[in-house]
């Protein structure tokens, strides 16, 4: 179970390998959606409508697939995504809370910025308008599709999105790895 939680962090976290080495310590939480596009994490009031539910989450990396299970609470108070075990137990736990991002777990010591699922969570469940403006303010355009999303970098798609009433599917095809949420998201 070990080595298929690390696999599925490593493939949410791929698109660090794309950030620049040496960075400002930023004066806002970040994610590098491309090379040169810094996208600002939005505020927790910009999200769609609240989530608190069980999802299960596969995802897959360089031609491996991972599968873990998650508590995902999500609102106007904070982010948290506990990953949990078939027994139930916390394996860890990403958190957004007063724009500050973290990740803390009893069981494994990795090292990544939390950012980069936050950003991934942001574009899936987070209002159109807000993040059209944030993703422009980046470099990026947003396109609404009728099933999902779109994120542009001039007229490439680098990320799509698509949605149902049971599950949210992301890939990016710019950091190689993708991943598919399944729950009630109504």
């Amino acid at each position: 179970m070990s080595l298929l939680l690390g696999g599925v962090l490593i493939c949410f976290c791929a698109c660090v390998s794309g950030t620049k080495a040496k960075e400002e310590k930023p004066a806002a939480p970040h994610a590098w959606l491309a090379d040169r596009s810094k996208y600002i994490l939005l505020p927790l009031e910009d999200i769609e409508h609240p989530l608190d539910m069980p999802q299960l989450i596969s995802a897959s990396y360089k031609g491996k697939d991972y599968f873990l299970n998650a508590w995902v609470k999500a609102d106007t108070a904070g982010l948290n995504i506990i990953i949990i075990n078939e027994l139930g137990a916390n394996m860890g736990e990403i958190s957004y809370h007063n724009g500050s991002a973290s990740f803390s777990s009893p069981v494994f010591s990795l090292s990544f910025r939390p950012e980069y699922i936050v950003a991934d969570f942001q574009l899936c469940f987070y209002k159109a308008p807000a993040l059209r403006q944030a993703l422009e303010d980046c470099g990026l355009s947003l396109e609404d599709t009728v099933t999902g999303r779109r994120i542009l970098q001039d007229k490439t798609v680098i990320t799509e999105i698509e949605k149902s009433r049971n599950v949210v599917r992301l890939i990016n095809h710019l950091r190689g790895y993708a991943y598919t949420l399944e729950g009630n998201f109504e």
